[in-house]
């Protein structure tokens, strides 16, 4: 008859004890990377897995996180989730992700089914309107960039700062006609915050104030781009919502035969790797991702051990020049 493998077998072999292989296994306290490999190394020589229900039943967590954005198919949000998932999974949980594409049936009824699940907490960074369950959720929730209730910690990077460096940078280049693209239906302050600084830039600096909606739908959104240059050809500079428009952007101006950056300069936001390494001449304001992840999943974890957590978290970006912008003037 074949031994079964008890939890003292792991801590034989590995040289540790029960305790330590419990925490190994629940991502418990602190942990030094020799020790999880030591235990780790001895569950698989062992082949041991340990009993989950039971450690359920025990901690009365399901180790499951629920993490809503409105897709992965973008650079931004695809890379978020990456950097979420990644340091969820260091700490021990299972997560299961949804993508609620701006639609708000879908990312209620996702909710409904995360929640069915079981989840120990939740992580959203959406930005759908008039879901109750975000009032009544009796659960540990963290969002990104997004108001829910108030004693729901917010984590987002400085929309306005980013907003205003974008516009300074392309003023500083001699910018005169800056048009400003807007991809957000605001629920709060933070949603208009890059707006409200592009507003606040133009009008210190007597500049016309100009603004055109960023459409989720890739055609729609190409034909509104393409009526911006119709209707302002006196444009020499745009500030874009989102690194994806930025670069339709780009790809419009040389169409329409604007030389970039002499006759148009076009600076982005986001920043992501993705979207660097396909255009590395673009410039663009940079979020703090891996913070932002980090952030999220740190008050995630002060939530469910009912620690106190300030109501937002705001985080620096910084602004990438590139050869969509002009190259400063000499002092």
């Amino acid at each position: 008859m074949t031994k079964k493998i008890k939890l003292e077998d792991v801590a034989e072999l590995a040289g540790v004890s029960k305790a330590t292989v419990s925490r190994v296994i629940n991502r418990r306290g602190y942990l030094s990377q020799k020790t999880i490999t030591k235990v780790e190394e001895a569950m698989a020589a062992l082949n041991y897995h340990p009993n989950v229900i039971a450690q359920q039943m025990h901690s009365q967590r399901t180790n499951l996180i629920g993490i809503i954005v409105p897709t992965v198919a973008t650079p931004f949000f695809g890379e978020l989730t990456a950097q979420l998932e990644q340091r969820l999974f260091q700490r021990g949980y299972k997560v299961l992700v949804s993508g609620a594409e701006g639609n708000p049936a879908k990312e209620q009824r996702y909710l409904r089914q995360l929640l069915g699940h079981q989840v120990d907490g939740l992580i959203i960074a959406t930005h759908n309107t008039n879901i109750d369950e975000y009032q009544h959720a009796n659960l540990p929730i963290v969002a990104i960039d997004r108001y829910l209730r108030d004693d729901i910690p917010v984590v987002y990077s400085d929309n306005y700062a980013g907003a205003k460096l974008a516009c300074e940078a392309l003023i500083k280049r001699g910018a005169q006609h800056i048009i400003h693209t807007d991809n957000l239906t605001p629920l709060n302050a933070q949603d208009t915050a890059r707006q409200q600084a592009y507003i606040d830039v133009m009008q210190a600096h007597q500049r016309p104030v100009i603004t055109y909606p960023s459409l989720s739908d890739e055609a729609a959104n190409r034909t509104c781009f393409q009526r911006l240059f119709a209707e302002h050809p006196e444009v020499d500079a745009i500030f874009a919502s989102n690194d994806i428009d930025a670069a339709l952007l780009l790809d419009l101006a040389r169409e329409e035969g604007y030389a970039v950056p002499e006759q148009l300069q076009i600076i982005g936001y986001d920043g992501t790797k993705t979207i660097q390494r396909l255009l590395p001449q673009l410039a663009t304001i940079i979020q703090p991702l891996a913070a932002m992840a980090e952030q999220a999943v740190a008050l995630l974890e002060d939530k469910l051990n009912h620690r106190t957590t300030p109501a937002q978290v705001v985080l620096p970006v910084q602004l990438k020049t590139g050869r969509t912008l002009k190259t400063l003037p000499q002092a």
